[in-house]
């Protein structure tokens, strides 16, 4: 049976100047026959109406859940109706208006997810606030940067981050005005906010001051902002991605689109948990898609170590994930099944017959029955027992884990790409044999093409069709906030963005995302690495001579090669007592852990992140040379020739590090 073609060409391949290759062609999913335009969501343009037809059809459902602790101990879920919902959302509009923002003003929110967050979101909505989600992961000084950035004069926190919080406000020369917090908050720290001007009041008092002084709805147009939303994505301050109504809503509706499209009906009986940070994209078109439909959001206690009997309680219909926390119940089941050889050997057997069940094209109900019950239906819990699909974001899901998901959890598995950019939803794969291990075709709302990179030997017109992945479409942001050069780097006159990543397209059709354009990359978690400035900081040392720092997105970790000062080291073995020539040395465990060492307290010293820290190293007595294309003839490193060059040592470093 001839496989199924998943795009279809809108326009010829355009040619490159002076004969060099250019443009492939464009293309577009299948799932919008040739000629026709694609049909948002029905009733609503903007994400305001969006959620104000909901709070009237689905009025009296459940839509956001919540749990309390008492004495170390959770409750069952709460649930906040759409009409309740809706009210609260109300006064804190209200309450925003009275605070003095105007529409088009900014309004930060800082916090793990929760009924708070969402309904903070939604006034902003409602009131054509711009919502700016304010976070810390992106370095040391991001509070700060983000609210001078974006001129934020009203924040909501969570209590227990105010304090954190208020240590940033001190150095915004009096922006904020107001700051809400929800839950516990310390009372120095409340204090410490109002000793430098700043009115704080509670959740619940804003609430009140919202109902005490109602204001009308002041409804945004589907071409306003509805978010600055920060991300780093390359060296230097994080850039501010401005995301319009139209944007987001968009994205949702062609999320909602493909997926029903694979044959799954998204609905008011859905339940999804949120637990990824609603500070991105990926989430946040998530679950103003899920209020759309009238479904419920249920949200976990902000807790990891809660986050598995939050799973089992709310026991959730749609499940949304990143390959970290795939990765994690894979290792976790994998380890526990090696306990015991019965076990083991029934789960390996099972798993065998049910994936080559799968791959000819039998149901998830009927590929193995008798494994299902016997195994897989006790993995499946692992994500509360009813999850009838699962969709993965953020960084590339490894085909074993994906096929692990496929096997266990009974259900399919999507695999979808984005940036925050283009709103998180670009492509996202169907569940079937041909699409494991890629993105799959575009989603309905954008078109895209490859671009040639000629220093990188990708052709668009090759075979297979190689290049830049570049995006265009009714989800692509509208610029970086106060950064028209930053903008004009990446989005071009036609409107086209240019994604850096590079991919090629399948016979099928699908896009496969395998190098990156420039120097940067995303680890498995998400986090993107700017090599160089790190290469920077390791070679400050006097023991390093050469170094070249690795990382892909299949993994959490960076690993690096370095080839070491030979005075500086053999020094150093001379005193330690390893013997031997250079050669010799470098191939010594002892030397290894000293030189890693060494490179740990640079990056400490240099104040790099948790994850750019190199956690292996391999040392090599030779050095990268032009003679053996390891650099350039200006004696810059050729990333591609060395992980070539280096690739049996790289599997063994990363497969020394995962069996810790």
């Amino acid at each position: 049976m001839k496989e199924k073609r998943w795009v279809h060409e809108i326009a010829p391949a355009e040619p490159g100047a002076e004969g060099k290759p250019g443009s492939g062609p464009t293309y577009r999913s299948v799932m919008i026959p040739k000629g026709e335009d694609f049909k948002p969501l029905a009733e609503v343009t903007t994400l305001y109406d969006s959620f104000l037809r909901s709070s009237q059809k689905y009025a009296e459902r459940p839509a956001l859940g919540f749990r309390t602790t008492s004495d170390g101990r959770a409750s069952a879920y709460q649930w906040l109706s759409y009409a309740q919902t809706a009210q609260q959302a109300a006064d804190l509009g209200a309450s925003l208006m009275s605070a003095g923002l105007k529409p088009k003003g900014r309004c930060g929110i800082y916090g793990v997810n929760s009924p708070q967050w969402m309904l903070a979101m939604q006034a902003c909505n409602r009131q054509s606030v711009y919502c700016v989600p304010l976070y810390d992961s992106l370095g040391e000084n991001a509070l700060e940067f983000i609210i001078k950035h974006a001129e934020v004069t009203y924040c909501f926190v969570q209590g227990d981050k105010l304090a954190n919080l208020s240590k940033a406000l001190a150095k915004v020369d009096g922006l904020v005005k107001t700051v809400v917090y929800w839950g516990a908050a310390d009372e120095a720290a409340v204090q410490a906010t109002q000793q430098i001007g700043i009115e704080v009041v509670t959740f619940q008092e804003a609430l009140a001051i919202g109902k005490r002084q109602p204001h009308d709805a002041v409804p945004p147009a589907p071409s306003d902002i509805c978010t600055i939303m920060y991300t780093s994505g390359t060296t230097g301050d994080p850039k501010g991605v401005l995301l319009t109504h139209e944007s987001v809503l968009n994205a949702g509706a062609a999320v909602l689109r493909a997926i029903e499209h694979y044959d799954i009906k998204l609905g008011q009986d859905d339940v999804m948990l949120s637990y990824l940070p609603l500070a991105h994209i990926f989430d946040r078109v998530g679950e103003e898609l899920f209020l759309y439909l009238g479904a419920r959001l249920g949200y976990w206690r902000g807790d990891i170590k809660g986050l598995v009997d939050d799973i089992a309680e709310l026991k959730p219909t749609i499940f949304i994930g990143v390959p970290r926390v795939f990765e994690r119940i894979y290792t976790g089941v994998n380890a526990k099944v090696g306990e015991s050889k019965i076990a083991g050997f029934l789960y390996r057997w099972g798993f065998k017959r049910k994936l080559y069940s799968l791959d000819q094209g039998h149901s998830y109900n009927h590929a193995a029955p008798v494994f299902d019950k016997l195994v897989f239906n006790k993995i499946k819990v692992r994500l509360g027992g009813r999850v009838r699909a699962i969709l993965s974001g953020g960084a590339p899901l490894s085909r074993q884990v994906q096929d692990f998901l496929r096997v266990t959890m009974c259900c399919p598995v999507y695999q979808g790409y984005g940036l925050t950019e283009t709103c998180a939803a670009s492509f996202i794969s169907a569940d079937e044999p041909g699409m494991l291990g890629t993105v799959g075709p575009p989603l309905p709302m954008i078109d895209f093409r490859l671009e040639a990179i000629p220093e990188m030997s990708y052709d668009p017109m090759g075979s297979p069709p190689r290049g830049e992945v570049c995006i265009r479409g009714s989800t692509v942001f509208t610029g970086y906030y106060k950064q028209g050069d930053k903008t004009r780097e990446v989005l071009d006159s036609t409107g086209w963005f240019h994604t850096g990543d590079v991919g090629e397209i399948l016979p099928n059709g699908a896009l496969r995302i395998f190098d990156r354009k420039k120097n940067i990359f995303k680890l498995s978690q998400g986090e993107y690495v700017a090599v160089e400035k790190l290469e920077e900081t390791y070679k400050s040392i006097s023991l390093v001579e050469q170094v070249w720092v690795y990382g892909n997105s299949f993994e959490s970790t960076l690993i690096a090669v370095v080839v070491p000062v030979e005075s500086e080291l053999m020094s150093w073995a001379k005193s330690a007592g390893v013997n031997g020539s250079l050669a010799e040395v470098c191939t010594s465990q002892q030397a290894s852990k000293y030189v890693l060492e060494q490179l740990v307290s640079a990056a400490k010293s240099g104040r790099l992140k948790g994850f750019e820290i190199i956690k292996a190293v391999h040392l090599d007595h030779r050095q990268f040379s032009v003679e053996d294309d390891l650099l350039t003839p200006t004696f810059k490193l050729k990333r591609p020739q060395l992980l070539k060059h280096y690739q049996p040592v790289i599997d063994d470093l990363y497969k020394k590090l995962n069996s810790k």
